[in-house]
């Protein structure tokens, strides 16, 4: 294993959303080491709502559905996981909030990440935390594809 560890991307029911894989490799293992850590071991299942409706229902015994369930494996200062995304609720959610589902998809990819940072949102005023922190790893993203495209 790479000193940074391993991020899989995988899919359940659904395609394969477009994504830069090996920029989202590197954004995340920056971020969790802003945060002090480093990624040992990471997986993302992208799936349906139907999908993670069930995985919701299983694993947490919530009847609803969501667009990230995050499953936290990390011990001391290593972030390990496996995070189930729906596409369908990251579509519904970047529509209502009138932002591409491009990055919208980028915002709850990170979410996980930040939860296995230790970073909540549901306790009270954890929530603007939680944004605050998706807010300043999407900034990273943007200078991370600005660098990138300089490159090219």
């Amino acid at each position: 294993m790479s000193k940074t560890g391993r991020i899989d991307f995988e899919t359940q029911d659904v395609a394969m959303p477009s994504l830069d894989q090996p920029l989202l490799r590197q954004w995340i293992v920056e971020v969790a080491a802003s945060y002090g850590l480093t990624v040992r071991r990471l997986l993302y299942v992208f799936m349906s709502d139907e999908e993670i409706l069930k995985a919701n229902n299983q694993a947490l015994g919530h009847d609803y559905y969501t667009d990230i369930i995050t499953f936290d494996y990390s011990r001391d200062e290593f972030i390990s996981g496996e995070m189930q995304i729906s596409l369908d609720t990251v579509a519904s959610n970047a529509e209502l909030l009138r932002v591409p589902f491009s990055r919208e998809l980028l915002r709850v990819v990170i979410h996980g990440v930040l939860h296995l940072c230790g970073i909540n949102d549901k306790g009270e005023g954890e929530r603007a935390i939680m944004e605050a922190a998706e807010n300043r790893a999407l900034q990273l993203y943007d200078k991370l594809t600005a660098m990138k495209s300089r490159e090219v």
